[in-house]
């Protein structure tokens, strides 16, 4: 039987600071343990699979609600409702990364007008961002 861990083991096999795992508990994401009378509580191993799974799913752009709903689908194997999670998520990411481009497009050619004749009388930037 693996030994169960304190707090401070969980948060570095798992990768994530002590105030992370407390945060997730405050969140119903991990179940906080019953504190014994030693007074410090110990966490099951394998809450080390979870506390990644959360981690991972956070840097794809999934928000800590959408975590939770994934977690209940991980439980009752609902890939249908996972997968539809997953694209909702990927339409918001093209979005994102639609307005991103059209920003650096902006961007690009404002940085291109301070080299242009005439820019150092005004900067065509903040020329740019106070014309109404």
């Amino acid at each position: 039987m693996t030994p169960e861990l304190s707090i401070g083991r969980l948060a570095a096999e798992a990768g994530v600071n002590v105030e992370t795992i407390r945060y997730y508990q405050r969140r119903g994401l991990l179940t906080e343990p019953p504190r014994p009378r030693s007074g410090q509580r110990r966490y099951r191993p394998e809450l080390t699979k979870r506390v990644r799974f959360i981690k991972r799913a956070q840097v794809l752009g999934f928000t800590l609600e959408e975590i939770a709903g994934l977690l209940r689908f991980e439980e009752v194997r609902a890939c249908a409702e996972t997968r539809q999670l997953a694209q909702r998520k990927l339409q918001i990411i093209d979005s994102k990364l639609a307005d991103l481009k059209a920003m650096r497009k902006a961007l690009a050619g404002l940085v291109r007008q301070c080299d242009a004749p005439g820019s150092e009388i005004y900067c065509p930037i903040i020329h740019a961002l106070t014309v109404d």
